[in-house]
């Protein structure tokens, strides 16, 4: 499967992956210096709080989904037809695993870094003004984490399908 066309569109998920540990990278550094760990600290990080949504939440997401799974994915799809003498089932459920996973996983970290944010603030100077913060909250982050987990399905799927072809 080398350096066809079917393979070539696999770049993405790699290319995904290291976006994302790159983020991931600059966000862990950013959340360890003195006074970002202090404000984090003071609204709760890692355990409630405002603070649990950029760390650890956002963090790890866009750690482990961004890069790990990202890069899992693409490998799986690129080794899957070498180990199994199986062609992938559909390259269109591969490009659908790709940007509805992508799509999710952005969404989920720059909902959980914004209104974590926005929520620090809050928790701090007013209180009792998150709860208006929080309606939209709830419907941002299921939006993404549901494309998300629809990401997961759709490559779960393409794989059962591609193990069960007869060919």
């Amino acid at each position: 499967m080398q350096n066809t066309p079917e393979s070539k569109k696999l770049l993405k998920f790699f290319l995904m992956s290291a976006i994302s540990f790159a983020i991931g990278t600059i966000h862990g550094t950013l959340q360890v210096l003195p006074p970002i760990r202090a404000w984090l600290d003071s609204i709760g990080s890692p355990y409630g709080g405002p603070g649990h949504m950029i760390d650890p939440l956002a963090h790890a997401h866009i750690n482990l989904v961004g890069g790990l799974v990202m890069l899992g994915m693409g490998v799986t799809y690129y080794m899957l037809p070498i180990l199994s003498g199986k062609s992938i089932h559909s390259w269109r459920l591969v490009d659908l695993t790709f940007w509805f996973t992508a799509l999710g996983v952005l969404g989920f970290y720059f909902s959980q870094v914004g209104f974590g944010i926005r929520e620090g603030f809050l928790f701090l100077d007013h209180p009792d003004e998150i709860p208006a913060v929080h309606h939209y909250y709830g419907l941002i982050i299921s939006v993404s984490a549901t494309t998300m987990a629809t990401g997961f399905c759709i490559y779960l799927a393409n794989i059962v399908m591609t193990l069960r072809n007869p060919s």
